[in-house]
């Protein structure tokens, strides 16, 4: 958290928060009645279907990275289980039902203001459904590991890495 604080307010008394080192970090502490506030992480799941060597993408129709492809994931909900928001946002994104087959990767870091600070990233297979774009998606398609678009983020490009390397080691 940096010096400069946004305006927020105590959750008890309502008082301007003040940053304050507080518990190993800078954090905002409210002046009357001493409440730290602690950022929670935001969580994402995302999930990496394979079908006959080629990759499940969809296409962003909205910003950060509009146009640019990922992998079908979004928010966990509270109380969700991750693998659970994996396959939801799957079918949401791309209208095939999955059944998440193992973790492939956990990834910290937010990559913009609105972002997840964690992804987890699941392998899944396609179990029903027909393809077709929905949700934030505006398109969706498989595509050949050789032959992959422009992918939107940090954390979409290490598990693609990750999976094609997974691969080449099968080989």
């Amino acid at each position: 958290m940096s010096e400069a604080l946004p305006a927020i307010h105590c959750l008890r008394c309502g008082m301007r928060m003040e940053s304050r080192q507080a518990y190993g970090g800078l954090r905002p502490v409210c002046p009357a009645c001493g409440h730290v506030h602690f950022e929670d992480p935001k969580v994402a799941a995302a999930a990496l279907v394979e079908r006959d060597g080629r990759l499940l993408l969809v296409r962003r129709a909205n910003n950060p990275a509009r146009g640019q492809w990922t992998l079908p994931a979004g928010f966990v909900d509270a109380d969700e289980d991750p693998q659970a928001a994996a396959a939801r946002e799957c079918l949401e994104e791309t209208g095939l039902e999955v059944r998440v087959t193992r973790l492939l990767d956990v990834i910290a870091g937010r990559e913009h203001p609105r972002g997840a600070s964690i992804v987890i990233v699941y392998l899944a297979e396609a179990a029903g459904g027909e393809l077709k774009a929905g949700d934030d998606a505006d398109e969706v398609a498989f595509f050949p590991a050789d032959g992959l678009p422009a992918l939107a983020f940090r954390a979409t490009r290490q598990a693609v890495q990750r999976w094609a390397d997974g691969r080449r080691s099968m080989l």
